[in-house]
């Protein structure tokens, strides 16, 4: 399929227009970057996700396709014969790799999220405890997935390193205001060499946002009581 005409409805700060971002670049696929204002929707993004009324929302040849991970499976279909293979090649793979997805975005992020939200440091404390056991599972998850190779999807990245690494530049905004580090080399000794693949990745570095940007974003999405 041509490339031509591949727009992306977003912001710089969200991880799941990180997603759309990463998986187009695995595909070296050219595509014009409509930022969205903080605080406000466009028209365009009204009009092309009337349901959810959220981004991303990915555009290709005049047709609007929305959800992160909907975008992304979509980007290594239309795109099948450019640049590796996002999605694992065997219908358990795809599967298991869903399903994780699924659990980072259902359970792992509301955790991680709750740490900036909490309301006191008892609160935190319960959020940071919960965010260390969830991703405990992540490190056996990613074990068992990557079967001894660099990536959950083995020899590069795929679906779900996207669905995770899409992450790491809030994970580490919140383990500056949380005070603790949670991609610890004791703990979670491969989730934190992944990590440092991912970010280093070709398709991943150039457009992975800069954690002074972010912390400074997260203090006006997250503004803290005045005491």
């Amino acid at each position: 399929m041509a490339t031509e005409d591949v727009k992306l409805i977003g912001s710089w700060a969200s991880v799941f227009v990180m997603r759309a971002k990463i998986a187009l670049h695995l595909k070296s696929i050219s595509y014009e970057f409509l930022q969205e204002t903080f605080g406000s929707k466009s028209e365009l993004l009204l009009k092309s996700n009337p349901v959810h009324k959220k981004m991303p929302v990915l555009i290709h040849a005049d047709k609007p396709v929305c959800e992160s991970n909907i975008i992304v499976q979509y980007i290594d279909e239309a795109w099948n014969s450019s640049g590796p293979s996002i999605l694992p090649s065997h219908p358990y793979d795809r599967a298991i790799a869903r399903f994780w997805a699924a659990y980072i975005d259902d359970q792992w992020f509301i955790s991680l999220r709750s740490i900036l939200t909490a309301q006191g440091e008892e609160e935190k404390k319960a959020s940071i405890a919960q965010v260390e056991e969830r991703t405990e599972l992540l490190e056996k998850a990613f074990n068992d997935c990557s079967k001894g190779k660099p990536f959950f999807n083995g020899d590069h990245i795929g679906y779900l390193d996207i669905a995770l690494g899409s992450f790491l530049g809030w994970w580490r905004v919140v383990e500056l205001d949380a005070n603790h580090k949670f991609l610890d080399e004791t703990k979670t000794p491969s989730l934190a060499k992944w990590a440092e693949r991912f970010c280093d990745d070709p398709a991943v570095k150039p457009i992975m946002p800069e954690i002074t940007k972010l912390a400074e974003f997260a203090r006006k999405l997250f503004p803290k009581p005045q005491a």
